[in-house]
């Protein structure tokens, strides 16, 4: 029974992993009740399993790209009004929109171009700015209160969904490799795999052998064939 485990796909590797195991575990055969491989190689398999499908990231960036699109925009719209009701010099309050204007020119106009950090440095400075009692009650002149709340709740919303995306892509990458745990895999399979084949002609070993052997066969099968099937000239 011979077969070269580290050519094996990944989800070959855990295939053949679990059935050995279940095969094992099926109780036909009382002599594997309690054999140290088996355990070794059903926990090695455990944590193989958990971190062989784990995603290089947390796949919360597109919420993070929804957040931020949308505190832009909530930046934008006010700063879009500040800027077209301050040149209408007939209007009420017009010196108020100019003066909150000025605020948004200070902490830059293109906040919306920057990366996400910058934007949210800058975007925490400009709302301290404007939550100035001067300028809350300029707000308030204006009936622009609801507008800056509105792009305070997305400033902090998108701050939330952020520190969640890192947190969870933190959390993947302590998880171990996938290749560290799959080396570890391949040993203990490995050993149980030659331990079957040395015992192989001793009577109460032969059945659990030949099992064993069919499902070795078929992970090789498998793996010709994917090999053969990815050559192949479309």
């Amino acid at each position: 029974m011979k077969i070269t485990l580290s050519e094996l796909k990944i989800k070959d590797l855990a295939t053949l992993s679990q059935r050995i195991i279940q095969t094992s575990n099926s109780g036909k055969h009382p002599i594997l009740n309690n054999h140290p491989l088996i355990t070794e190689l059903t926990a090695q398999y455990a944590g193989y399993d958990e971190v062989y499908t784990k995603q290089t990231f947390s796949g919360k960036g597109k919420d993070v790209a929804v957040a931020d699109h949308e505190r832009d925009m909530a930046y934008s719209s006010l700063k879009a009004f500040l800027n077209g009701y301050r040149q209408v010099a007939s209007v009420p309050n017009v010196k108020d929109a100019e003066d909150l204007y000025q605020v948004f020119v200070q902490f830059g106009l293109d906040l919306d171009r920057l990366s996400y950090s910058s934007q949210t440095a800058q975007m925490k400075k400009l709302i301290e700015a404007l939550e100035l009692p001067a300028n809350v009650q300029k707000i308030a002149n204006l009936h622009l209160s609801t507008a800056f709340s509105e792009m305070k709740t997305k400033q902090v919303y998108f701050e939330e969904i952020f520190q969640e995306q890192a947190k969870a892509n933190a959390g993947l990458r302590q998880m171990p490799s996938a290749s560290s745990v799959r080396r570890t895999l391949e040993n203990t399979l490995r050993s149980y795999i030659n331990f079957l084949t040395a015992m192989k002609d001793v009577a109460e070993w032969k059945e659990i052998y030949n099992e064993t052997n069919e499902l070795v066969k078929a992970a090789k099968q498998s793996s010709t064939a994917k090999k053969k099937e990815a050559s192949e000239p479309e």
